[in-house]
């Protein structure tokens, strides 16, 4: 295998200790991303307007630094011949002293992140409903799609026609 050679005759400890550095260095920005993200959860719920400008703005920070942080992770593999993924990771880690480290830290950035997007699915789900309540009662004060109506017989009712919201 190229990248075994490749890593060998390179310092492995050099490049499996900034590999984890890196990997550290990213443990708390992900964990404060995960708590923002349940935050702003909270803020959608409330429909806090100040509050969620605040969330995304430092959101928006953390995540390039993590986007840096795992370019430079995919830089390093690459550079050795490796997959920039896992089995990469565990290539490095099968000939270095602190490869169970790097495999462990690995494993707890990654649980982190899968939190992270799972938290932001859930958000993003919360935005499409409110944007379609929103929509949904526009169209109704808009004097819009009136509700269908039934009498007594139930067919439709001709009272059916659009009204102002000053007249409904």
């Amino acid at each position: 295998m190229p990248g075994f050679w490749t890593l060998t005759t390179l310092e492995p400890d050099m490049h499996d200790e900034n590999l984890l550095q890196l990997i550290n260095d990213d443990l708390a920005p992900a964990t404060q991303l995960l708590g923002l993200l349940q935050d702003e959860s909270i803020a959608l719920k409330g429909r806090d307007m100040p509050v969620l400008e605040k969330i995304l703005a430092r959101k928006q920070s953390l995540i390039i630094l993590l986007e840096q942080h795992g370019r430079r992770r995919s830089e390093i593999l690459a550079s050795l011949g490796l997959p920039t993924n896992r089995s990469g990771l565990e290539s490095i880690a099968s000939h270095s002293s602190v490869g169970e480290q790097l495999l462990a830290q690995s494993d707890v950035l990654n649980q982190l992140l899968a939190q992270c997007q799972a938290a932001n699915l859930v958000n993003g789900q919360s935005i499409q409903t409110q944007q379609a309540i929103t929509a949904n009662q526009l169209r109704i004060l808009h004097g819009g799609e009136a509700p269908s109506l039934y009498d007594a017989r139930g067919s439709t009712s001709m009272l059916n026609k659009p009204r102002a919201y000053s007249q409904a």
